[in-house]
C-alpha cells in the first residue's frame, strides 16, 4: 500500500506530522525534573518516540508535532507552556549533542598527535630494525613495527572519518525538532488534510 503523501501548509510546502496521544499533559514530561515546566526535560520515551519519528523523514522537510489530550488538559496553566517548553528541550539537546560532537573531535585531534608520534616512532625502530642479524628475525620485526604504527593511527581515522557524522545528524535533528510547531489538539478533533 502506498504511503500517503504528507499534507502542505498555505505555502506548499510538505509536513510530515509526529502524533502522540497522552491521558495527561504531564506524561509528556520527566516528572522527577523539578524545573519550572517551560524548562523541564522531556520524559525519555517521548524524547525517543518523537526524535524517531523526526529522523524518519528528510531533514529539509517540515514536521509539526500533534499531541492530543483529553479536554481538560488543554485548559491547565502549563498548557501554555507546551511548545516552548517542548522546543527548549530540544534546543538544549541541539546545544548538548554540538558540545559532545566538539568534545570528539578534540578527542581526535589528541587521538591523532598520539598516533602520529607513535608512529614516527615505530617507523623510526623499523629503520633500525635493519641493522639486526638474521634475515628472518629482522624482517618479522620490521613488519611488525609497521603494523603496530599504523594499527595506532586507528582510532584518530576512525573518529575522523566515521564518528562524528552521527552526532552531527543527531544535533541537525534536534535543531528541527527546536523548531516544531506544536499542535495540541482534545480526542475527538483530527487536523484537517490540506
Amino acid at each position: 500500500m502506498p504511503e500517503p503523501t504528507p499534507p502542505t501548509d498555505a505555502n506548499g510546502t510538505r509536513r510530515h506530522r509526529i502524533e502522540v496521544r497522552l491521558s495527561r499533559l504531564r506524561q509528556l514530561f520527566n516528572s522527577l525534573d523539578p524545573s519550572p515546566f517551560h524548562e523541564k526535560d522531556l520524559d525519555r520515551d517521548a524524547e525517543a518516540y518523537i526524535f524517531e519519528s523526526a529522523d524518519e523523514h528528510p531533514l529539509d522537510e517540515a514536521i509539526e508535532l500533534i499531541v492530543h489530550l483529553p479536554a481538560d488538559q488543554l485548559t491547565l496553566p502549563e498548557f501554555a507552556n507546551l511548545e516552548a517548553a517542548i522546543r527548549n528541550y530540544f534546543g538544549y539537546r541541539a546545544q548538548e549533542t554540538r558540545r559532545r560532537m566538539r568534545f570528539q573531535l578534540r578527542e581526535g585531534r589528541s587521538a591523532l598527535a598520539i598516533g602520529l608520534a607513535f608512529l614516527v616512532l615505530c617507523m623510526t625502530l623499523r629503520q633500525l630494525a635493519l641493522v639486526l642479524p638474521g634475515d628472518a628475525l629482522g624482517r618479522i620485526l620490521q613488519e611488525g613495527l609497521l603494523i603496530l604504527g599504523w594499527v595506532a593511527m586507528w582510532r584518530p581515522l576512525q573518529i575522523f572519518l566515521y564518528d562524528w557524522w552521527p552526532i552531527r545528524h543527531q544535533a541537525r535533528i534536534y535543531d528541527k525538532l527546536a523548531l516544531v510547531p506544536v499542535v495540541a489538539l482534545p480526542y475527538d478533533e483530527r487536523p484537517d488534510n490540506n
